[in-house]
């Protein structure tokens, strides 16, 4: 008997038919002596209702106000299937976030999980009880209700997991698993059985809408097993964990990409120490992050270009920002390109081996993709190149690593 939570996101509960899928699922594994905490998302659709509802009332709705309203979308999803298992003879009970004492900082609309108290959840299940818990929210000090922003269902899954010492925390979703990389770029991308906490967290961060960053990342600090099933197919899925001593590990596991991507570039500037600063700091103070960055030395010593990509939304404000300043600095000129993507390599087998570059350059020189940028880390290659060479580059790197199959390169 194990102790599993499970999370269901929008899609998996978007109907009351699927609803009553999913009380079917549940059950399977109740009644296989399991344990089971459900976390469920509100409906597919019924948060984007209930943003427009604030918005027909109000231009800049309270953002306390804004959490009141939008929680209630996962107490109705809770308390539908808590109704759908005791239809079917299934014992179960549901929990608003507050009511698990799900403590949270007072940031609405983006609210960090503090703590959770699962003392009530504890007893439920040792009464044999399903627990069916609203993700995504969560209460302050001052008893306040908060949310955790876009998928924080995700995030109360994997925090109720770790408090509750579970044995695995499976998200089901409309995927049955993490590929290789999108296979709808890439026929043959391959399902993977697992993958490093530190592989999903740069997939996740590099354009994979799998998982939420936040929940990887604390599902890897408290070292909750994460599982990605499909709600609409049986099978294995794919296991996050850690890597383990000695397991043999290939070099790709998979290839991400993001197609949001703006490169700016001022050419010109004075080469003195702080220019850096002065380039992105009012970037900075605009709230406009900041993703690759390289800078060049000319010939004469004299001068660096500065080049950075930001989001593609945030591209037209960081260039008017950039002619602003560009005078102050001394700079000859500003340019900038809103038509690039980044295509990212990410393996922990890279820490061990040699030529992965070389492969990877060498990949996309054959297809005729020039390389704007890279960027490194210990298990992650990134490069950007021309919007228009995005699904060719994949593809070839794809079948450069051999990715389509289970012993690849």
């Amino acid at each position: 008997m194990a102790l599993i939570v499970q999370k269901y996101g929008g899609t998996s509960v978007g109907t009351p038919e699927r609803i009553k899928a999913v009380a079917e699922k549940v059950m399977q594994y109740h009644g296989a002596g399991h344990q089971i905490v459900v976390v469920v998302s509100a409906m597919s659709g019924e948060t984007d209702r209930l943003l427009a509802l604030a918005g027909s009332v109000s231009k800049r709705p309270n953002p306390r106000e804004l959490d009141v309203l939008l929680a209630t979308g996962e107490q109705a999803t809770i308390a539908l299937l808590s109704m759908a298992l005791a239809e079917r003879n299934c014992s179960a009970r549901s929990y608003t976030g507050a009511q698990v004492h799900i403590r949270t900082d007072s940031a609405h609309n983006k609210a960090r999980i503090q703590d959770i108290d699962a003392q009530r959840v504890g007893a439920d299940l040792a009464a044999g009880r399903v627990v069916v818990v609203a993700g995504f929210q969560g209460v302050d000090e001052s008893g306040n209700i908060t949310t955790l922003g876009r998928g924080g269902s995700d995030t109360t899954a994997v925090a109720l997991a770790a408090a509750l010492k579970a044995d695995e925390c499976q998200i089901f979703t409309d995927v049955d698993g993490v590929y290789t990389t999108d296979p709808r770029v890439v026929p043959e991308a391959r399902r993977l059985d697992r993958i490093t906490f530190e592989e999903m967290l740069e997939m996740a961060s590099l354009g994979s809408k799998v998982l939420q960053i936040r929940a990887v990342e604390f599902a890897g600090k408290y070292n909750v097993p994460l599982r990605v099933l499909s709600s609409f197919e049986e099978g294995e899925g794919t296991l996050i964990t850690y890597e383990e001593e000695g397991m043999e590990q290939a070099l790709i596991s998979g290839i991400a990409f993001n197609r949001d991507e703006a490169k700016l570039t001022v050419l010109g500037v004075p080469d003195q120490p702080g220019v850096a600063h002065l380039i992105l700091g009012p970037i900075a103070d605009a709230n406009i992050e900041v993703d690759m960055i390289v800078q060049n030395i000319a010939t004469d010593g004299k001068t660096t270009d500065f080049t950075f990509t930001v989001h593609r939304n945030d591209y037209d404000r960081a260039l008017e920002i950039l002619h602003r300043i560009a005078g102050e600095l001394g700079a000859r000129e500003v340019a900038g390109d809103a038509k690039i993507v980044k295509i990212s390599l990410v393996g922990v087998g890279m820490r061990s081996h040699a030529g992965i570059a070389s492969t990877m350059f060498e990949a996309l020189a054959k297809e005729g993709i020039n390389i704007r940028m890279i960027s490194t880390s210990e298990i992650k290659i990134s490069v950007v190149v021309d919007e228009k060479y995005l699904e060719l580059g994949v593809r070839a790197l794809h079948e450069a690593f051999q990715l389509d199959q289970a012993t690849a390169v």
